[in-house]
């Protein structure tokens, strides 16, 4: 496994979808994806391991992402850690750019990246 990808979820039943549509759609796929229900009362949960039987669904008491991500980072399988909230998604060549990044650049530790409103006004 090559990339965990760690989700962060509270009262995310609305959004996740969307989340985990960006994460079918990427161009490469060497990833695990977990989702951490960071104690949602809305059946986050419940749905995403209903809908998304590949994903590795894990609760906790509501603690804040921050909590969420480091449960999620514990249970991770992956050689790299991404991080993607509930509420966002991931253009389809995010996870092999970074990669190919890493090949050229192998000391890096970590990728930040710019944030991109698709959302158009009519």
């Amino acid at each position: 496994m090559k990339v965990s990808v760690i989700i962060p979820a509270y009262n995310a039943k609305a959004t996740i979808d969307e989340t985990l549509a960006s994460l079918s759609l990427q161009t490469f796929q060497d990833f695990e994806v977990i989702v951490v229900d960071d104690g949602s009362s809305d059946g986050t949960a419940d749905y995403v391991q209903e809908r998304y039987p590949q994903v590795r669904v894990f609760t906790q008491t509501n603690a804040g992402p921050a909590a969420a991500r480091n449960y999620g980072v514990n249970q991770s399988q992956g050689e790299w850690l991404a991080f993607l909230d509930a509420d966002d998604a991931w253009l389809p060549w995010r996870l092999e750019l970074q990669l190919a990044l890493v090949t050229k650049y192998p000391d890096v530790g970590m990728f930040c990246g710019q944030t991109t409103d698709l959302v158009t006004s009519v």
